[in-house]
């Protein structure tokens, strides 16, 4: 088993240089046009405010009430106000902090916390309400819903305070998670998916289909995770529960180990299917940017920058 890498520093995690990224990635994502909006049209969501989009010459046929007279004074000219009206979603985030998700790869804990905050700007940016979770062996206590981007601090100060370390138990807190009905609910849950047996995983997923709107599920993993570089005599230690297995490690074993790894995820892959989710692996090592993208422009919400 290879050492933990150190944990990086919640500063290398949050910089000035991170959060340009986010900005940059936001304007990227308004200026797809190819992007289309998952499920606008027919979802029974409360929650429009309208926001100030530009001026226009009143005719005969626009109501009088949309004028604006403090103009007309300035120019002796009539104009009405345009607003844009806009659909506010309800963003839900809910991060794995069980022990698997730490150790032996921070890495995973690191990819964690980023997609949580850009996920969270995304929300905050477009003018939708973001709560943010952590799960475990139980549902975390959130704090209060998230709303305008002078909650980014708060987003990442959540973030920040998050402890990794303990259980996991997917049945649990799936079944128990219930996002808000008031508002049509945008779910990303980010884990490695690892429950105390290999298939709680693909049973737990089931829950998600009584949660109120659109669902994702993230799930992260460390290259060495899905290929390992072992062989010969080794001890495995169970990072949650401190379990510890010695055994003789074979090239064979390392195949068939990877073939039943890859069958891990495809299972899962094919729960999240079945429920109609999204589904998405995440990879420690690849591009962060990329797969922000790819994972935005399947269909979420979020894509569009705000839902107007």
């Amino acid at each position: 088993m290879p050492e933990a890498s150190p944990n990086s520093s919640e500063e290398e995690l949050f910089d000035p240089e991170f959060l340009d990224r986010l900005r940059a990635l936001f304007l990227r994502l308004r200026k797809r046009k190819q992007l289309k909006k998952k499920g606008l049209q027919s979802t029974p969501a409360t929650g429009f405010t309208r926001e100030f989009k530009d001026f226009r010459h009143y005719t005969p046929r626009d109501d009088y009430r949309a004028i604006d007279w403090r103009l007309y004074a300035r120019l002796d000219r009539l104009f009405i106000r345009l607003y844009e009206e806009i659909q506010e979603f309800h963003v839900h985030v809910v991060v794995d902090t069980s022990g698997s998700m730490e150790q032996p790869f921070p890495e995973k804990r690191q990819a964690a916390l980023k997609l949580m905050v850009a996920l969270a700007y995304m929300g905050l940016v477009g003018h939708h309400r973001v709560s943010l979770y952590s799960i475990g062996e139980t549902v975390g206590e959130p704090p209060p819903p998230l709303k305008g981007q002078g909650s980014l601090q708060r987003v990442l100060d959540y973030a920040r305070g998050l402890k990794f370390g303990g259980l996991t138990d997917l049945h649990r807190c799936f079944e128990d998670f219930q996002p808000s009905r008031r508002r049509y609910g945008v779910i990303f849950v980010i884990s490695d998916l690892y429950g105390q047996d290999v298939d709680e995983a693909k049973d737990a997923i089931r829950h998600a289909c009584a949660w109120p709107g659109e669902v994702h599920f993230i799930q992260v993993f460390h290259p060495w995770e899905e290929k390992p570089d072992l062989e010969g005599e080794i001890e495995l230690v169970d990072v949650e529960t401190n379990e510890q297995r010695r055994l003789w490690f074979t090239p064979r074993d390392r195949k068939r180990y990877e073939k039943r790894y890859e069958r891990f995820l495809s299972e899962i892959e094919q729960s999240c299917r079945n429920q109609q989710v999204d589904y998405q692996r995440w990879r420690t090592d690849a591009p962060f940017d990329e797969m922000f993208l790819e994972l935005l422009s399947r269909g979420s919400v979020l894509a569009s920058g705000n839902s107007g």
